[in-house]
């Protein structure tokens, strides 16, 4: 005879009921994975993106050679950056909306050398290892798990393939955001035997999530000759379940992406096209501006009116009270 709470009357537990402390355990452990899961950078705004945490390890070495670069700079040659001056002005062209490709692309390279070079491990899935699902019939080399690609190498193949399938600046912000989120959901690291192969998964899910007209797996096949449609599909779908079909974006969490990569170019010197602001240019973001100012006096109106304070009481007049 079994008691309420699962016991037998010999005192032993019951096969199959699960003993409620151990339940207990289980359900807090799995709330903790979850808040841990909803406060990580790629889902929430406020928390710092883990690339440029990553790229702070040389912060030291980078200044230091800035430094000696500048100094060689000032001796040997005049300075190339440009400086916008009384009567003219240099603005780059890349926004938040519509950056620029190809310096969003370096920064998004750069990001993922860092994450590369800083890892903590060379925890990995077989799914993602190039020995076992090669991307190319060419012999992949003995010590492929052991040299760490250039950030050249890197952006190379990345610009190949945004190039070939015509993606845009906002697809390789959201590669970005994916590829994070993956190596912290899956407990995994980006590492030399297959950081191809998590970039290009991150690159096929994000061309599909944000552009209009997303490229298909057979697309991707012709544009990398020697892997099958049945492999990326597999990846793809290994992909998602990782990611737990999380593909999301806030707006909140694009525009974080997007301005520390500006702040990981500072950085490293990496200099985003300036061009001279002329007159077209300057009526566009004048008429932006204004769109901008009068849609915050619409909100600042109907925050006046869903708020009444008692100052804005005065010029209210009572009419006379009649007593019978």
């Amino acid at each position: 005879m079994i008691t309420k709470t699962g016991q037998l009357k010999s005192g032993k537990t019951s096969p199959g009921l699960t003993n409620p402390s151990s339940c207990c355990i289980m359900l807090m452990s799995v709330r903790i994975w979850q808040l841990a899961q909803e406060f990580h950078p790629s889902n929430h705004a406020r928390l710092r993106t883990i690339f440029l945490s990553k790229s702070q390890t040389d912060r030291e070495l980078k200044d230091e050679r800035k430094s000696n670069h500048i100094n060689h700079v000032s001796h040997t040659s005049p300075l190339s950056k440009k400086y916008s001056s009384c009567s003219t002005i240099f603005i780059d062209d890349s926004t938040v909306s519509q950056p620029n490709l190809k310096s969003t692309i370096k920064c998004v390279t750069l990001a993922i050398y860092y994450h590369i070079k800083n890892r903590d491990s060379d925890r990995s899935l077989d799914i993602f290892d190039e020995k076992m699902h090669p991307l190319s019939r060419e012999q992949v080399p003995g010590d492929y798990s052991r040299t760490d690609p250039e950030h050249k190498l890197i952006y190379r193949f990345v610009r190949t393939l945004f190039s070939a399938a015509q993606l845009t600046a906002e697809c390789a912000i959201v590669t970005l955001v994916y590829l994070e989120r993956l190596l912290t959901y899956a407990e995994m690291d980006i590492c030399p035997c297959n950081w191809k192969r998590i970039v290009l998964g991150a690159i096929l899910l994000a061309s599909k999530v944000w552009d209009d007209q997303a490229v298909w797996n057979v697309d991707y096949c012709q544009i990398l000759k020697d892997i099958t449609v049945e492999d990326m599909n597999e990846m793809e779908r290994q992909f998602l379940e990782l990611l737990q079909f999380n593909i999301n974006v806030p707006s909140s969490v694009y525009a974080k992406y997007y301005f520390d990569l500006r702040s990981l170019a500072d950085d490293n010197s990496l200099r985003f096209p300036l061009e001279t602001l002329g007159n077209e240019r300057a009526q566009k973001l004048e008429a932006i501006s204004r769109l901008c100012e009068d849609k915050y006096k619409d909100w600042s109106r109907a925050a006046v009116k869903r708020s009444f304070s008692a100052d804005n009481l005065v010029g209210i007049r009572c009419a006379n009270a009649v007593l019978s």
